[in-house]
Parts: structure tokens; sequence; C-alpha cells
């Protein structure tokens, strides 16, 4: 398998440097007040199968250059898949025009000089994986007859996909910032179905890295997924009860998204969010903790800057259950009279923990402190409300006794508060899981409403 990073990219470094400079001169001498530009170059593949055909295959190869111009208070954005000089300052003409009429605001502009990141740290953050078509579809192949061997009752699927991903980029700024990296994220996943007589269970498992060598193997992620689907026949219904809810990591992950999407600056200056104002307020549990580093090597939500060229750094977003900082850009900064806290396009590495066990539990152990409950491992729908914190959503798992896993259960709903659910964490577990930029072991609520027959 070639591994090389010969022949990934059509365009070096340097021509996108160069491509960049020449289009923020080319805005300068439109005159406009403020300019950036960010030029990127994207070449993938993507390849499904399903029972052992090949459905899709796709290879693409895609570059974008895009400008945003402020003349003065007023913003003009255009973008082209033309390098060519003609196209350049088309769209630069294009986005000056657009400035002209776009209304004033106060807030908009540049970041100021004084958060731009001018010595950004160097963080492997490459890792090319130069996969033919063929071999992805070798490993997609493998990944579904994995999952087929595991028991005769796995003998359907949704399919098999492998994902490879690489970009380079490089973003310049009439502030003076110049940046840029390449970055890649590869994946594979697997969707077996388990059916005995007419009932049928699905279930799915991937595995995500920025390196392919970190990648789970193909014959682990079919294994495990057949496994999850096996487990899930048999399913019940249970009563309405009121019970402790522990949620597998991959969807506790969900629920940090939730907080983070509650405390984001777009949300916080709208007021459409239930945490509104909730700066050092005790929003969580007293042993809860929130940290973002956005300089882990090969993490997926590493980064030397933001999306603006605006410094990041390490973090404390929440201590021992306090908000300690919101998720901000320069723009959302201003509308609420606030600093940019470098999060232009998002989080950066957020890891969720408890304080309050000096040794965290794994999964076998959180089970043990959940005793009698539901341990969900799949959510549906979208039943959470951003404004009130209302959460209510489909669900299916397993149902507990005494820290024991009895049955599989189906066709309930969970329903409570984000902000109660938040104060009535019991534990986290250390069996973390990372989806993104997100990383939390699985989260152990102290009681939730379950709506059953």
């Amino acid at each position: 398998m070639n591994t090389s990073s010969d022949k990934i990219f059509f365009y070096s470094s340097a021509d996108l440097i160069k491509i960049s400079e020449k289009m923020v001169d080319m805005a300068v001498s439109k005159g406009v007040t403020e300019a950036s530009v960010d030029v990127n170059e994207h070449q993938g593949i993507s390849v499904g199968v399903r029972m052992g055909s090949v459905e899709t295959t796709e290879s693409n190869r895609e570059k974008v250059a895009s400008i945003t111009v402020f003349n003065r208070k007023r913003k003009g954005v255009a973008s082209t898949s033309s390098f060519a000089d003609e196209a350049l300052l088309k769209t630069v003409t294009k986005a000056a025009e657009i400035a002209r009429f776009t209304a004033e605001d106060e807030y908009s502009g540049l970041p100021d000089k004084s958060d731009i990141e001018f010595e950004p740290r160097k963080i492997p953050l490459y890792f090319p994986w130069a996969l033919s078509n063929s071999e992805a579809t070798d490993i997609a192949l493998e990944a579904e007859n994995s999952a087929f061997q595991v028991d005769k009752h796995v003998k359907n699927s949704d399919g098999a996909a492998v994902n490879t991903s690489h970009n380079n980029f490089y973003s310049i700024n009439t502030l003076g910032f110049r940046g840029g990296y390449a970055y890649s994220n590869h994946s594979l996943s697997v969707s077996p179905i388990a059916s005995v007589k007419s009932e049928m269970e699905r279930d799915f498992w991937y595995s995500s890295d920025r390196d392919f060598r970190k990648l789970s193997s193909a014959s682990e992620v079919g294994r495990y997924a057949a496994q999850r689907a096996l487990a899930r026949l048999g399913s019940r219904q249970i009563k309405t009860c009121k019970v402790p809810i522990l949620f597998e990591a991959p969807l506790a992950a969900g629920l940090l998204g939730s907080f983070v999407q509650a405390i984001s600056g777009s949300a916080l200056y709208k007021k459409l969010t239930f945490l509104s104002e909730s700066l050092h307020d005790e929003i969580f549990a007293n042993h809860i903790n929130l940290v973002e580093d956005p300089f882990i090597p090969g993490a997926m939500g590493s980064a030397p800057f933001d999306n603006e060229g605006v410094k990041v750094f390490k973090r404390n977003v929440v201590t021992n259950g306090c908000i300690e900082g919101y998720f901000l850009s320069s723009y959302t900064a201003r509308k609420l009279g606030m600093r940019t806290t470098g999060n232009s396009g998002g989080s950066h590495n957020l890891r969720l923990y408890s304080n309050a066990d000096k040794q965290q539990k794994n999964l076998d152990e959180m089970l043990k402190n959940l005793d009698t409950g539901l341990f969900v491992t799949e959510l549906m729908g979208q039943g959470v409300n951003s404004l009130t914190g209302d959460y209510s959503r489909g669900a299916a798992g397993f149902w507990v006794q005494n820290g024991t896993i009895q049955f599989p259960v189906y066709e309930v709903t969970i329903a409570g508060n984000l902000k109660e659910m938040f104060k009535r964490i019991v534990a986290i577990g250390a069996d973390e899981y990372t989806r993104g930029s997100k990383t939390v072991g699985s989260i152990l609520i102290e009681s939730m409403t379950v709506g059953g027959q």
C-alpha cells in the first residue's frame, strides 16, 4: 500500500502563498480597508460497499480561493475554483462590489491585531494515505465480511465505507497574518444488520483519525459492529419510570456538544440559549471539569490558530462545575462586549472529566454504579430545545439490574432538562471516546424520566 505524500497535492504550499498574496494585493488596489484570503486544495476518495458489491466510488480533487473584504464596516465575500489571474481578479472585484451594497455592521471587520497569531506553532496534523480506489474497496469489503463472519444471524448490511481526505491551505490578511498547514482525515465504518425470524436490528461502528496508522483494523470494526447489532436482538419495551441513565461514551459526546452550542457566541448574543449570561455560574455538578487544548499532536481538533488567524490557547472552560469561558469569534465577542476566545470555526480538543474519583471507572464499573436503570446506546430524533434546555429523545439501549445488563430495550423516550442533567452527573467513565474535537467517557445521570409502555 502506497503511503507516500507524492502527488497528493497538485499545488505546493509556495503556490498557495503566491495566490493568497496576489489576491490581497488586488484587494488593496481596489481601495478596501481590510481583506483576508483563504486558498485551499482538497484531495480525497470515498468508497462504499454493500453485500460484497461496490455501491459508490468517488475520487475528488477540489480547489478554492476565497476572499473577504471590508469596506469600512461593509462586508463582501466571494470565491472561485479557478486560480487563473483573470478569475482571481474577477473574484476580488465581486467581493468589493458586494461590500458596497451591504449594510454597515459596527461589529464587522478583521480581528484586533493584538489577537492575531504571528508565530504559529507547528503541530503534526498531516498523515498522507495514498490509497487507491481498489485498496479502499478491499478494506471496506473486509470490514463488512468480518461482520458477517461473527454469527450466522448477521447476514445483511447497510454497507461499509472508507474515506480519506487531504487538505492544504494558506491564509493571509491585511493585518500581517500569514499561516497555513496541511491536514488529513481518514475513516472506516460499517453498519451490519442482525436478524432472527422477523426481527431485524442494525448497529454501526467506525474508526477515524488523522493518522491512518491509528485506525482500528477493518476486521476489528466489522466484528464490533456485528456484536453490537446482535446484542440488540430480543429487545423489549419497559414501563414508564424515573431511573438513573448511563449514556454510552459516543452519545455522551453529543451531550457535550449541546453544552458547547449553548455557550457559543452566536447563541449567546442572539439570546437563543438556556445558558445566557451564565459565565462563572455553577452549571455542572461541582466535580466536573472541561479543558480545551488546541495543541495535541495529531488530534482532530488541533490547530495553531483559528479560522481568523487568531491565537488559540489551552484553557479551562469549566472548573469544578463553573463556566470559566465561552466559545467566541471576533465578531460574536464584539457583539457581547468581550474578547475573542480563538474559536472561530469551532472548539479545539475538548475533554470533559470528573475529579470525584481518584481513578475513573471502566464501563463495567459504571454499570455497577448505575445499579438499576437504563444504559442508552442509541438516540433518535432532534428533541433538544436550545432556548429552554428541555431534552426529549427517542432512545434504545439495555436495561440494567443490580449492575448487570438484563435485556435490550427499544421504543422508549428519555426526557429531562439539560441544566438539571448537567447538575445531576454522578460520574464520567474512563471509557473515553473521541468524536471530532470532543472526548468524554460514558456519563451517568442521577435520574431522568423514561417514557415506555
